[in-house]
């Protein structure tokens, strides 16, 4: 057995049970230590996933997990997100009694979109899949005493709860066709698998990923989670299961015949996600449910490049740097709703431009980033999501996503309307000092978005077009 395969896993399986044990019994002034533990974790699961780019097999475990680049790429993406969101999150829950035991749960979240991103048969997808969700549950109802949290976990529960037994019933149906639950197995026998059963158990697995994509008909939770969670762990769930189930679905969509028509589906999936979330966006007054919302319309775009994944090359590395773009953009829209404490309706924005210029410069330039205005990295992600959408002959979804775009421009200028030409309606209270961790990781992320395109477009580029 090649477990050498899975030394990334295992140091944050290995992480968690460690912070479970240490939380059951560490004193409350102590809680907060779990963090530092869950930091190093990550830094040794990244150190262990570069380790991995250059001798790594293609396939491992007969078949059924992938250590090819793609899955490296995300790893590292989700890596990364996931220590931003837990280095927010200590002075975020300080004043929980007890609050070791979540960033268990943020590394079970991170094992879980690990496991989407390598998995290469139906059953290590479901176990991807239900791991995230079972440790997000938790995460998105961690303010348990507030009832808008309370209210979010059940949504998110229970549409949950719809969509992966969809997702198991589809993966049932797959293995009743085709007999294995490898994708290379399942690829070589589909072709001459009853065509009407390959098309219900394609898309009970499509409507299952839609749920960790956040993209229709798997949506609709994912405003009152990023509303209501503890503000690190709802930008831990916009970004990291996304990441993760995008390449899930690219690979599992790449195993299908041509009968089974599955672009049409996908694109169909992409249209309605992305006007869906940007519609749904124009009447928000909350910046927190702005950003869910705009987290849906996200995954419509990303959609794009897996609708072209057969007819364009280029279509992976264009949804691997769109996903890279997304993830720099939307945590650093959560490190300023983190700093803000979560007073984010826009009433208690109004002005904050004047009394926290640094804090709103970060967040203006997060939301062009994700509209997409040059010279951010969002303007890379979406150019090539249009050029590789165009010549793999879907024009009219590109140019329904130039409409889009332009529409998501109203409302993220809607909030720097807010923040620079209004007058102050009260100070707010922020969490940490002018020079304290959360401000330097803003400040930090900003220079990174504005100028990853100038200094790092070339090396971006090129890794995800070595790894694709």
């Amino acid at each position: 057995m090649p477990v050498g395969d899975l030394i990334p896993e295992l140091i944050l399986l290995a992480a968690a049970v460690a912070i479970v044990l240490f939380a059951s019994f560490a004193a409350q002034r102590h809680q907060a230590w779990a963090a530092g533990l869950a930091l190093a974790a990550l830094v040794a699961a990244g150190v262990a996933s570069v380790a991995q780019w250059g001798p790594a097999p293609q396939l491992s475990f007969a078949g059924v997990w992938a250590l090819d680049r793609p899955a490296i790429v995300a790893k590292l993406v989700i890596l990364v997100s996931g220590a931003v969101c837990i280095g927010l999150s200590p002075d975020w829950l300080r004043g929980d009694r007890r609050h070791g035991e979540y960033y268990a749960l943020c590394l079970f979240t991170l094992l879980g979109a690990l496991m989407m991103a390598a998995a290469h048969d139906t059953m290590e997808l479901m176990v991807g899949v239900l791991l995230t969700s079972v440790a997000s549950y938790p995460l998105a109802a961690f303010h348990r005493g507030w009832a808008p949290a309370l209210e979010a976990a059940m949504k998110y529960y229970l549409i949950g709860a719809l969509t992966n037994a969809l997702l198991a019933l589809g993966v049932v149906l797959l293995f009743g066709l085709v007999g294995d639950t490898g994708y290379a197995a399942t690829a070589a026998a589909l072709a001459g698998a009853d065509p009407w059963g390959v098309i219900v158990a394609v898309a009970c697995v499509v409507i299952g990923l839609s749920f960790k994509l956040a993209a229709f008909p798997g949506h609709a939770w994912l405003p009152d989670v990023a509303q209501a969670a503890p503000a690190p762990a709802a930008a831990l769930l916009t970004v990291v299961p996304k990441v993760g189930a995008a390449l899930a679905l690219a690979r599992f969509v790449a195993l299908l015949p041509d009968a089974v028509a599955w672009p049409a589906i996908v694109a169909l999936i992409a249209a309605v996600t992305m006007t869906l979330g940007n519609l749904a966006a124009l009447r928000q007054h909350d910046l927190r449910r702005l950003l869910g919302w705009s987290s849906v319309s996200q995954s419509g775009y990303a959609l794009m490049a897996i609708v072209v994944l057969d007819a364009a090359p280029r279509a992976l590395p264009a949804l691997l740097v769109f996903l890279v773009a997304y993830a720099l953009a939307n945590l650093a829209a959560f490190a300023v709703v983190t700093h803000w404490r979560g007073r984010t309706a826009f009433d208690d924005c109004r002005g904050l431009g004047h009394s926290r210029p640094l804090t709103s410069a970060v967040l203006i330039v997060a939301l062009l980033s994700l509209v997409g205005i040059p010279p951010l990295v969002g303007f890379v992600g979406k150019l090539l999501l249009f050029e590789v959408t165009i010549a793999g002959g879907y024009v009219w979804l590109a140019v329904l996503a130039v409409v889009n775009t332009v529409i998501s421009l109203y409302y993220y200028l809607r909030v720097a309307a807010t923040l620079l030409f209004h007058s102050p309606k009260g100070e707010i209270a922020v969490l940490g000092r002018f020079s304290g961790w959360t401000l330097t990781l803003t400040a930090a992320l900003l220079g990174v978005v504005s100028l990853v395109v100038q200094v790092l477009l070339a090396p971006l580029t090129g890794i995800a077009f070595a790894a694709a």
